[in-house]
């Protein structure tokens, strides 16, 4: 199954581009499953119902259905707080219950068997938050309740009978279980060899700027870039003057972007259509492009110990400033910030041994420089 996610800054049209690319693929006898959190019900009915579903994300019924199956499972502590309960007409959902409800639109997706997947997703830095939560949520559920604490489940009943009151580990350690089986199945997802972002943009200088951070945070989480789409080009040949200084800066900017990007990735240009495009549903279908192959970037460690002493891990991170780089060592991992974005990365078995001795970047590589431990590395003869 191929996966593909598309984000680009607000109003650049990653929607419409999500929409025709399925709408492409399912014209060309692809079975394809369409995610959305944006709506997209002006697609033709026919499309819907034949070979491209689609899947409207609804953040308010998913955050209900789960505060309130929560509530159940919680039942009895919150008896002994004497809580009152909600009922579901009550319930909000609260700032970020969008991301939640994707994360469970991609892992039904998952297990749908459809050929292609298209995910219009949420703008570039919501974007890449969302597709780095599962691995930060596995990591706090670990954090939080590492499975080898269940193995004092046999004292649970003495130490409820001791207390006085009801202990819920047991339901928060099989919730804690299901949550992680779930989140490894988006993290599966969004990490298989078949899944890649496409970033929509419309030329401009304000579109330059958002792509530029938001390449050094998709490297910065290893999720590879399948294509560029230039989206709304004016045309150069108009003989209005205002028209055509507006089509001249574009160009300008549109060469920014096939140097950064091109020969390694497609760029692909869009022309605009004078008009908005959800009055035609035939103007959908030229939108869309055929997969490439996703770009993934490499991190890879060069042993210099013969030369300098040290063990080099070259981290690539295109469009990253020294600005906006952050480092830190902490325990086995490397924390990593890169803008608004963090990651932490376990380190090779090898760096473990080693100690943080400098870094640098360059060409739009962080090099990481460890020396090893004298005190964990086998003496040579």
């Amino acid at each position: 199954m191929r996966t593909l996610l598309v984000t680009g800054p607000g109003g650049a049209g990653r929607t419409t581009h999500a929409a025709a690319t399925a709408l492409t693929a399912a014209h060309q006898g692809l079975n394809v499953l369409l995610i959305s959190g944006d709506p997209v019900d002006w697609l033709p009915p026919h499309e819907a119902r034949g070979r491209l579903t689609l899947r409207a994300i609804r953040p308010a019924e998913h955050f209900r259905a789960e505060l309130l199956a929560l509530q159940d499972h919680a039942a009895p502590a919150l008896e002994l707080l004497g809580a009152a309960r909600f009922d579901g007409e009550e319930v909000t959902e609260l700032p970020g219950s969008a991301h939640h409800a994707y994360l469970k639109a991609l892992r039904d997706a998952a297990d749908g068997g459809h050929d292609l997947t298209v995910v219009d997703l949420p703008p570039l830095r919501d974007a890449i938050a969302l597709l780095a939560l599962p691995a930060q949520l596995r990591r706090y559920l670990r954090r939080l309740l590492p499975a080898e604490r269940q193995a004092a489940r046999a004292l649970r009943p003495m130490l409820a009978q001791l207390a006085g009151v009801p202990m819920p580990a047991e339901w928060l350690y099989r919730t804690a279980a299901r949550w992680d089986a779930e989140l490894s199945a988006v993290q599966d997802l969004i990490d298989a060899p078949a899944t890649g972002v496409r970033l929509v943009v419309e030329p401009g200088p304000a579109a330059a700027d958002a792509l530029r951070t938001a390449r050094a945070g998709l490297a910065l989480h290893r999720l590879p870039i399948d294509a560029v789409v230039a989206n709304r080009v004016l045309p150069t040949t108009s003989p209005d003057t205002w028209l055509a200084g507006l089509a001249a800066e574009q160009q300008a900017h549109l060469k920014e972007l096939r140097d950064a990007y091109e020969p390694v990735l497609p760029v692909h240009e869009v022309p605009h259509l004078g008009r908005d495009p959800r009055t035609a549903a035939d103007d959908l279908a030229p939108l869309g492009h055929p997969p490439q192959k996703p770009c993934v970037p490499d991190w890879t460690v060069e042993d210099r110990r013969a030369e300098d002493g040290v063990l080099v891990w070259h981290i690539p991170l295109p469009g990253a400033a020294r600005s906006d780089l952050g480092l830190v060592r902490r325990g086995d991992e490397l924390v990593l910030t890169v803008g608004p974005f963090r990651h932490l990365a376990p380190l090779p078995s090898a760096l473990r041994r080693c100690t943080v001795s400098g870094a640098a970047l360059r060409d739009g590589t962080l090099s990481v420089r460890f020396t090893p431990d004298p005190g964990l590395w086998p003496r040579t003869p």
